[in-house]
């Protein structure tokens, strides 16, 4: 089997990279990205190119100390050849669209038609995480995605040395796709009889785990690893809330038996879920072919348990490192059901079948989702329903300032510190020192040379702290307004004017 696209999924790769990249980066020109994640990584990766610790001002602490995601590093060479947020924009626009191709080499693999690869292929595009997820400023575990899959092909392909490059790449990424990698080594190792395998992801996975969360993380950050609070009732730290989990069940169940829970699951599954029908239609067993569903195991827990709800939404990364094996499943539902047809041709080329429900000798007409445009069709509807598209109409409602900050924005001669809102700050990260209002006290100002503001269209946690900053600040002999319009203000440290104006008369 050729592991190059056909054309078609190519152009459909070639497609998605730039809607994917021409909208992050008007959700960015419009100034909707923030400090938190684009912000951070974007300093990060500029200190990096600039052969500076990077250590970033938004978090206190080295980027190691981060989800310990060296996978970061090699970025600074983009940022070499021209510092600019874009490059973070593109890259995880690739790493996205780029999935599709392993995808589509999974479901040939498994012995689906062309036409059902390539269904599946979009569907994958399709699948609201995806999007949703790119326009979420930049994440680094965007870059694990296609590895995932990557690695699962090179495991059935029994490519050893290029599994263990995308098994180490995953594992850079972020210090917690460490314990998806344990359980796909686990998956591999009991399930697809890969055994060298499994006993690699095994390995390398327990390993990662147990040297970032007890020795890397806590060393470069001085902190336990970043998302334990979200698990107080747990423990105050990873060993202490592994421990509970397995002593003290009963302090979980009531997380997993929750409304929340159960809707977060159907939400996950909603856009996968029509995978087992074929199988249903032609009575055959469904468990079987959910095995490759235990590598999500990891994922879907730490998002249950979970004290912040927004881990249990579609809108952002954490649910990202299940999307490889919910795809994964349904491949293996599809070639299960077509094992006793022709896979040269289209299976049922009909938009609609029965269903048999013997037991009360029923026949329901559901669509055909062997079919590969039912398959589009319906991944079409679930994108529209839960994709974050309506939020790029809502982009231009800050227009009447938008050329009123960018204006602002050329005030800010210098490298000198910034002090901004979240909305603001990741168009003032080339720096070393940039934080947002919420990480400072009023009368606590010397390590800023600039204040940024946006009166009119604030992020809304730091608007009355905006307010209050602008209220003192006007008094305040150190600082000069330099600039104000359409409630945009820009206040500059006398003393970086003074030096500037000495500067041009030396000139």
């Amino acid at each position: 089997m050729t592991l190059l696209p056909p054309l078609i999924v190519s152009r459909i790769i070639i497609l998605a990279t730039l809607i994917f990249y021409i909208c992050s980066s008007l959700r960015h020109a419009f100034f909707y990205s923030t400090g938190f994640d684009l912000g951070i990584y974007d300093q990060v990766v500029y200190l990096i190119s600039q052969g500076e610790s990077p250590i970033s001002s938004f978090l206190g602490y080295h980027h190691l100390g981060n989800h310990a995601a060296w996978a970061v590093y090699p970025l600074g060479l983009f940022y070499m050849i021209y510092p600019d947020v874009h490059w973070l924009l593109l890259l995880q626009a690739v790493c996205l669209a780029l999935g599709s191709w392993p995808t589509w080499c999974l479901a040939r693999l498994a012995g689906l038609n062309q036409g059902q690869a390539v269904a599946i292929a979009i569907s994958y595009l399709l699948y609201p995480v995806i999007f949703n997820l790119n326009l979420f400023d930049f994440h680094p575990e965007v870059m694990a995605l296609p590895a995932i899959l990557g690695a699962i092909l090179a495991a059935r392909l029994k490519r050893l040395f290029w599994f263990c490059i995308a098994i180490i790449w995953v594992l850079g990424c972020k210090a917690v796709l460490s314990l998806t990698v344990v359980f796909i080594g686990f998956w591999l190792l009991a399930f697809e009889k890969r055994k060298s395998y499994g006993l690699i992801a095994l390995f390398l996975g327990i390993l990662w785990f147990i040297v970032v969360t007890q020795g890397i993380i806590p060393f470069f950050s001085g902190e336990e690893v970043a998302g334990v609070g979200r698990y107080n009732y747990l423990g105050d730290s990873v060993v202490g809330i592994i421990i509970n989990i397995l002593l003290q069940p009963g302090a979980v169940l009531g997380k997993i038996l929750s409304w929340e829970t159960i809707k977060y699951i159907f939400l996950l599954f909603l856009p996968v879920i029509w995978g087992i029908f074929p199988l249903l239609q032609k009575n055959q067993p469904v468990l079987p072919n959910l095995i490759p569903l235990i590598p999500t195991t990891p994922t879907i827990i730490l998002n249950v348990l979970s004290e912040v709800s927004f881990q249990r939404s579609l809108n952002y990364q954490y649910s990202l490192p299940a999307i490889s094996f919910l795809l994964l499943t349904i491949i293996s539902c599809l070639a299960a059901a077509s094992q006793t047809e022709n896979p040269s041709n289209l299976i049922e080329s009909t938009w609609i079948i029965k269903l048999k429900i013997p037991k009360f000798n029923l026949r329901l007409p559901i669509p055909n989702f062997q079919y590969p445009r039912v398959i589009i069709l319906w991944s079409t509807l679930i994108f529209l329903l839960f994709g974050n598209v309506v939020s790029l109409f809502s982009y231009p409602r800050s227009f009447d300032t938008w050329q009123a900050t960018n204006d602002a924005i050329t005030y800010v001669k210098t490298k000198g510190g910034v002090l901004t809102d979240n909305r603001l700050a990741p168009h003032f990260t080339h720096r070393s020192m940039v934080k947002l209002l919420n990480q400072t006290e009023p009368d606590n100002l010397d390590e800023f040379d600039y204040i940024i503001l946006n009166l009119r269209h604030p992020w809304p946690d730091t608007e009355e702290a905006g307010i209050i900053l602008f209220e003192n600040i006007q008094n305040n002999q150190e600082w000069e307004l330099s600039y104000e319009k359409n409630d945009v203000i820009v206040f500059q440290r006398q003393e970086i004017k003074s030096q500037r104006s000495k500067v041009k008369s030396n000139l």
